[in-house]
């Protein structure tokens, strides 16, 4: 019998298979290279506004200069990753690459000089990066490594490095300080941040060295030793979106402790009001730095606050499923570490990058499948099965990271429906329609705006969805933008009758008492009746609708209908009235620009519809309607142009389900008119 509660013998030996992995093949536990597994390692070294993907679309192009442009995404798999960090960094030298630059005259090194404690070597990662246009032989370590002509080479170095047979000087890399500690303590488990003067992270002993998607050192916990350089260090802390940061600056003395007592305050308190805020798409494994053990897990979603989380076992490109080995363990189970305010479950990240990922949370037991579509394998069956099988299992189900592609309100649906595989959930309008799709992830790590876009045609087409929030943090990421971020930095806030378990908060979600945020709190009323409520009108009576919010980040509120904005105003509250007239939805929206309480591209929330019928009629607004047949009809020509199918039978499955959408969809039409 296993002696930790929260590493039982399959999951610890999953675990060491993982660092095996991450040992032998980097971060990207040798993985194959999908566009997304290159990305995932490149953008460790990588900020946001390194641009990546157009750096890797530019060598595409090169070594492809006939293909059409619509076509370079699908072999973004084949770029050499090492070049395309080296041309995205354009000369830039970020604090975990420096970079040793291989000139016609000579070779130079440069480096962000990082602050080392004691005596021991210091290993980083380094950027051989040549302008030569000759293959040059760089000795690391006593390894040798030939860098190609106008090539780059990304290597680990500790010790040593020759050029030619002459050492490079590595002083640049490093530079020694004495030693103190800081004492952080708060009283509860918070998320810290120990900076000192160049912006270089601090951590307890054995926390990895993790970096949220603004760049910000972090590590969760309370009362935790944490050896720094003695010169001055800046301790903050705060608790996930319902506290502030609070900020110190102090200078330790050499071998001594500091004590550092500092404690975030409260912006609003959710569950006091019956609300329980959680984060249904977070990762505990899935490539990256450091594997991760269920403890992280743990600390993270105390330090952070968060109610409810649901890790999610899945596959990245091959067979091999992370946290499967956990799932098995604890199927149906709350984690140990869960309490009467913190809820932690194990589900599925249940993946086909043609058709859409999906989650599941709630799950009784392990589905016998988890995806489809990977190393050449047919994308068969549709995603409709997963989806029935999901729910059988207890589980509550829904699209994440949806749409990558930034579109609006108007856009037609072939905006996102132009190339092959995006991982896009373009499966959802057929799910919709047929019920067999619970909630989308309106907040996620992608695009917000195509997301919200995409659910409000959907609803005003007549389909019932929540809206949710799932960030696809991984928590064996350190340095990733959002990826390696906390988790819970969005959450989908449902409204729970009665004890926090389970079971009542997926009853809330599928009832759409819900909105998602990535920091605001967001509150709406018509007629006094909240998200997932339906109103019961006869034709010309008043709606009064309320909007209210909290939070600094928020610049605008907006009050929407099926047929668009009905009133827009400054945060804080707006009211406004109309009366009923063909059945619509309202939903709040709330937005701001970038903020440092939000790790996307600037604030936003949502929330959940309140359905308004009038005269026992439904909304089912024909443009919406219209606007999901088209994209049945367009996602059938991606289908046949970019499926994997074994047999005509195996599309035919995909076909049978768009018609059966389209009857209902078609059937709307008719009750509409």
């Amino acid at each position: 019998m296993c002696d930790d509660p929260l590493l039982p013998a399959p999951v610890a030996a999953a675990l060491a298979e993982y660092r095996a992995l991450r040992d032998a093949h980097d971060a990207r536990w040798g993985e194959p290279p999908l566009s997304y597994v290159v990305q995932a390692w490149a953008t460790v070294f990588l900020s946001g506004h390194h641009g990546y993907w157009a750096t890797a679309l530019r060598q595409v192009a090169e070594s492809h200069p006939d293909l059409p442009a619509a076509e370079l995404e699908d072999h973004l798999g084949e770029v050499d990753p090492d070049r395309v960090v080296r041309d995205a960094l354009g000369g830039d030298v970020p604090d975990n690459l420096p970079a040793l630059r291989l000139t016609p005259e000579g070779c130079a090194l440069e480096a962000a000089t990082r602050v080392v404690l004691g005596d021991g070597p210091f290993r980083t990662a380094l950027l051989l990066d040549s302008s030569r246009d000759e293959p040059v032989t760089v000795v690391v370590d006593g390894t040798p490594y030939v860098v190609a002509p106008r090539g780059a080479k990304v290597v680990e170095v500790a010790e040593s490095v020759l050029v030619g047979g002459e050492p490079v000087d590595l002083s640049p890399l490093s530079r020694r300080a004495p030693a103190a500690t800081v004492r952080v303590r708060a009283g509860f488990p918070c998320r810290w941040s120990v900076t000192g003067a160049n912006g270089q992270g601090w951590y307890p002993e054995d926390a990895p060295p993790k970096i949220d998607g603004l760049r910000r050192p972090y590590f969760h916990g309370d009362d935790l030793v944490v050896a720094v350089p003695a010169e001055p260090v800046t301790v903050a802390v705060t608790r996930g979106m319902e506290y502030t940061f609070a900020e110190v600056t102090v200078t330790p003395e050499a071998g001594a402790e500091t004590l550092v007592e500092l404690a975030p305050e409260r912006l609003y308190d959710a569950a006091a009001r019956g609300w329980y805020g959680g984060d249904l798409h977070v990762h505990l494994n899935w490539m990256g730095e450091e594997p991760a053990a269920p403890a992280l897990a743990a600390a993270a979603q105390h330090g952070e606050d968060l109610h409810v989380l649901n890790l999610v076992a899945g596959n990245v490109a091959s067979e091999r499923v992370y946290d499967v080995e956990a799932l098995r363990h604890w199927a149906g189970k709350d984690l140990p570490w869960s309490d009467d305010r913190h809820l932690a479950r194990l589900g599925v990240e249940y993946r086909n990058d043609l058709i859409g990922h999906l989650t599941a949370f709630g799950l009784r037991e392990p589905p016998r499948r988890y995806h489809t579509g990977f190393q050449g394998t047919a994308d068969w069956p549709p995603n409709s099965v997963a989806l029935e099988e999901l729910r059988a299992l207890g589980g509550i189900t829904g699209y994440g990271h949806p749409f990558h592609t930034p579109f609006g309100d108007d856009d037609p649906p072939d905006v996102v429906l132009d190339r092959g595989r995006s991982c896009s959930a373009r499966e959802i309008v057929a799910d919709a329609a047929l019920g067999l799709i619970d909630t989308l992830d309106v907040l996620n790590h992608s695009s917000i705006a195509a997301t919200a876009a995409v659910y409000r045609r959907l609803i005003g087409a007549g389909n019932r969805l929540a809206v949710t929030a799932g960030t696809d943090a991984v928590l064996s990421f350190c340095r990733r933008g959002t990826a390696s971020g906390p988790p819970g930095w969005e959450r989908v806030y449902a409204n729970v009758a009665g004890p926090l378990t389970a079971e009542s908060y997926a009853e809330a979600i599928l009832l759409g008492r819900t909105f998602a945020t990535t920091g605001p709190w967001l509150e709406l009323t018509v007629n006094g009746y909240g998200p997932g409520d339906t109103l019961e009108l006869a034709p010309g009576q008043r709606v009064e609708i309320v909007v209210s919010s909290i939070g600094p980040e928020v610049e605008s509120l907006e009050i929407r209908t099926a047929d668009g904005v009905l009133a827009q105003g400054p945060p804080g509250r707006l009211v406004a009235t109309t009366v009923a007239g063909e059945p619509t939805y309202v939903v709040a929206v709330a937005t701001g620009g970038p903020h440092p309480r939000t790790m996307h591209r600037g604030a936003y929330a949502h929330t959940s519809p309140v359905y308004v019928n009038v005269a026992g009629g439904h909304v089912a607004r024909q443009a919406d309607v219209r606007w999901c047949l088209a994209w049945l009809d367009r996602l059938e020509v991606v289908l046949r142009e970019f499926g994997t199918f074994e047999t005509g039978e195996q599309l035919g499955d995909h076909l049978d389900l768009y018609e059966r959408a389209r009857k209902v969809y078609r059937g709307r039409l008719t009750s509409w008119s």
